[in-house]
């Protein structure tokens, strides 16, 4: 249909949705228009809320697209919602963060890293949907394998585990006496390369105990 015009009805999936619609889930519900004619469409969209008048943003994210408030207005917003900020202990940072980076991992290793019992912090991390079970890795006692989900993409505002910032940008300045997020995450290294001796993890993905970016909409 040369007169289709996909644009408003993308408009419309996007704002009724609670979760990131994928690319493929637009195209099965749209068979009547195409994938090119998808993306220029949201394109188009993306382009027109960038405008600093518009108070939401079309955001790519956990590897679909969805509508959020800016950041700049989340006052606001919380004064509506009345709603409290996320907050996690510095405990449940720390674990994220080696899971985030380390994954897949299993529970020993990441209790080598920070040199204290972490299965409570899972469980809380698990309860928040911010990590999930894997599966179970082929050593003795069958430990569980963890890793990250959508919904911790969605609430840092990634959208694939790529996006994540390196740990040169997220490491302050070490004291004399500890040692840095390379030495205490090192990439491309299994658990068993990971030194057991206590080690200490200084820094967040968001440099806090409090995460208070944009909010999905509702």
């Amino acid at each position: 249909m040369d007169d289709f015009d996909v644009r408003p009805i993308l408009e419309s999936l996007f704002f009724i949705s609670d979760s990131p619609i994928r690319l493929e889930t637009l195209v099965e519900i749209l068979p009547e228009s195409n994938k090119e004619a998808i993306m220029e469409g949201i394109r188009q969209i993306q382009a027109e809320y960038e405008n600093r008048s518009k108070g939401i943003e079309l955001t790519e994210i956990a590897g679909g697209y969805q509508f959020r408030t800016k950041p700049d207005f989340a006052g606001w917003l919380n004064r509506l919602k009345k709603a409290k900020a996320i907050k996690l202990s510095q405990a449940a940072l720390e674990t994220l963060a080696i899971v985030a980076y380390r994954q897949p991992i299993i529970r020993p290793a990441i209790e080598e890293v920070r040199g204290v019992d972490s299965g409570s912090v899972l469980h809380t991390l698990l309860e928040r949907g911010l990590i999930k079970i894997m599966g179970r890795k082929d050593l003795p006692g069958r430990p569980i394998v963890y890793g990250t989900t959508r919904t911790f993409l969605e609430l840092f505002s990634l959208n694939a585990l790529s996006d994540l910032p390196s740990l040169q940008e997220i490491q302050p300045p070490p004291a004399p006496s500890e040692r840095t997020l390379e030495e205490v995450i090192p990439q491309g290294k299994s658990e068993e390369e990971t030194s057991k001796e206590e080690i200490r993890v200084n820094a967040s993905l968001h440099g806090g105990e409090e995460w208070d970016g944009a909010e999905k909409k509702e």
